[in-house]
């Protein structure tokens, strides 16, 4: 791959400057208050750790891949010697609860932690961070003795944990799923069935798995109603935590995938497995979401990982392939210049960095509220971060994970011939992001969960409370004005549609439908451009006040102008192609399709 250093400079800008997280530890409660300097030492360490640990087997995954025998996974060399070193050295359990091993520190940390992994190595990445989702799960809805169970050796990284949702016949559309759950004498329950599309479902990096399986009790409602959620360990444990037998969990196979060749995508098959109720009798996906959520947010993590990571390999190849004059030139005592100085070149440079930094104050923005959510000072703050967080999540996703996407393909492009070549590693990126904007939920799925269940469901409230606040920061902003009112002309187009579609979906039952997509990119395109502004306005107070790194908040405000005057306009497009209605998508017949 392409060489990465982690972005240090731009985390602590985002970190501090714009989103001013030190003072917002002082305000939580339940968990540690790491100051500037102690915030910036974790990074550090973190960054050491990805440089040097993780970088080295990008690559070495992508061309090994995992291998299956027997039932058995083995990753990529170097994989579980990795793991071990991050999970001995505390990665692991760095926002966990103290009580089971943890260190306590506010999430936000875990949150730009993940990203520095992903941007070296997102397929290893992903062991660590579905452990972490069981975690967090089963911290919520395990009784207190499963949890002294189970996770301390989790959190100590000597057991993994996995989410299991799909099967072969249902994907997103769960209420059709059959794997079933029979209630046991003691209180346990024998869960019998397949789980596939697996991430991390079997694998040498840890001594016992715990799987958190969806299932549906003998006899509970059909559908969605009908659906509990179990842990269902791959080794038996009992009552004081020891291993015992193998628990009737096999891997059928992994797959052979696209991208992310280091991370086992497997088929489990569950033969009366020993599992254990996680919070009340068919309100398992309710309790699911709470690993559904954390791994949204995850993956728009790993999307704007890739992004910083394609933009860094660009730009350092545009800095030293010199081709063609440029105007001005660069060199003019050469024949050539470096094609950094080609306009179009800088537009395609200008939108991966704009991704990049852009993403990296979404993200953190989400991680604050997840801190507020778990740990805000009332109960007001954590209903209105949970609130904020629901409407934030899925833009997120697929926001983050599109503009990921259209990183890395730019990255390619910026390398011409060479980014189609293996060895430069720019086409490894795009292979591995692709799965970002698919698992956890499609785009689309994102998209409809935005408009029905956070926009429409509520009467656009949440949504009005942050249209109100992206209002008034425009209203009171020192950015120039131009700016400041193309942002504002999109939050009202925002509004304006969203009242339109709320509307116009009564007369069109494929309205929602056919608009969802659109209306996640709109929302997308609309909000990162409120924080792109007030990243500009930051910049210029830094540059008013004679900072001595007059460059780089020069890069941050012109990068904001880019993407307002650049990039946000697409949001236009998107708006109008919602107002089209469905009958250009649905008008056509299913025989039509024919050739």
């Amino acid at each position: 791959m392409p060489s990465y250093t982690a972005p240090l400079r731009d985390i602590t800008f985002v970190a501090q400057e714009l989103l001013g997280l030190s003072r917002h530890y002082q305000q939580l409660t339940g968990c540690e208050a790491p100051d500037a300097a102690t915030f910036a030492a974790i990074v550090e360490e973190g960054a050491k750790f990805a440089e040097q640990q993780l970088a080295p087997l990008n690559a070495v995954g992508d061309q090994h891949g995992c291998q299956w025998q027997d039932g058995k996974v083995t990753t990529p060399p170097g994989f579980a010697d990795a793991y071990k070193r991050f999970a001995d050295n505390g990665w692991l359990g760095l926002d966990k609860n103290p009580a089971f091993g943890g260190q306590g520190l506010p999430p936000s940390l875990g949150f730009v932690n993940y990203e520095m992994v992903c941007s070296v190595n997102h397929a290893w990445g992903m062991y660590g961070n579905l452990a972490g989702g069981a975690i967090s799960t089963l911290s919520e809805h395990a009784d207190e003795a499963l949890q002294q169970r189970l996770l301390p050796p989790m959190i100590a990284g000597r057991w993994g944990g996995t989410m299991c949702l799909t099967e072969a016949h249902c994907g997103s559309d769960l209420g059709l799923l059959r794997t079933s759950a029979k209630p046991q004498a003691d209180g346990t329950y024998q869960v019998s069935g397949s789980k596939m599309f697996i991430s991390a479902g079997e694998h040498d990096m840890t001594e016992n798995i715990i799987h958190l399986v969806l299932a549906r009790i003998e006899g509970a409602p059909a559908g969605v109603k009908g659906i509990s959620l179990f842990a269902v360990p791959k080794i038996q444990v009992d009552a004081q935590g020891q291993l015992g037998a193998p628990n009737g969990v096999s891997c059928g196979s992994i797959e052979h995938k696209m991208g992310i060749h280091g991370n086992a995508t497997c088929v489990l098959n569950f033969d009366s497995a020993t599992g254990y109720l996680l919070g009340e009798a068919n309100r398992g996906l309710n309790a699911m979401f709470t690993y559904i959520n954390e791994s949204r947010l995850a993956v728009s993590q790993q999307a704007q990982a890739h992004a910083e990571a394609s933009f860094q390999g660009a730009l350092a190849y545009a800095r030293d392939r010199v081709q063609m004059r440029a105007t001005p030139r660069l060199r003019s005592d050469q024949p050539a210049d470096p094609i950094i100085g080609h306009a179009d070149v800088r537009r395609m440079l200008l939108t991966q960095k704009a991704y990049a930094e852009g993403g990296r104050m979404f993200a953190y923005t989400c991680a604050k509220g997840v801190d507020q959510l778990h740990h805000g000072a009332s109960a007001g703050v954590r209903e209105a971060a949970a609130r904020r967080l629901a409407l934030l999540t899925p833009i997120a996703k697929g926001f983050l994970t599109e503009t990921g996407n259209e990183a890395a393909q730019l990255g390619i492009q910026v390398f011409g011939g060479h980014g189609y070549i293996r060895e430069w590693g720019m086409e490894q990126i795009a292979r591995d992001v692709r799965i970002t904007a698919i698992y956890e939920g499609t785009n689309t799925i994102q998209g409809l969960d935005l408009l029905t269940r956070k926009v429409l469901a509520d009467g656009g409230e949440a949504l009005g409370e942050l249209l109100g606040e992206i209002e008034d920061f425009t209203q009171s902003t020192s950015a120039p004005t131009h700016l400041a009112q193309a942002l504002l002309k999109q939050v009202i187009a925002w509004r304006e549609v969203s009242a339109w579609l709320s509307d116009a979906s009564a007369g069109d039952a494929n309205l929602i439908g056919a608009s969802a997509y659109d209306y996640l990119m709109l929302s997308g395109y609309t909000l990162l451009g409120y924080l792109w502004l007030r990243a500009a306005c930051v910049a210029e107070r830094a540059l008013a006040a004679g900072s001595n790194e007059a460059a780089f908040y020069q890069g941050k405000r012109e990068t904001a102008r880019f993407y307002l005057q650049r990039l946000l306009p697409r949001a236009n497009l998107h708006e109008t192609l919602i107002r089209t209605g469905s009958n250009n998508l649905m008008d056509i017949s299913e025989a039509a399709f024919a050739r």
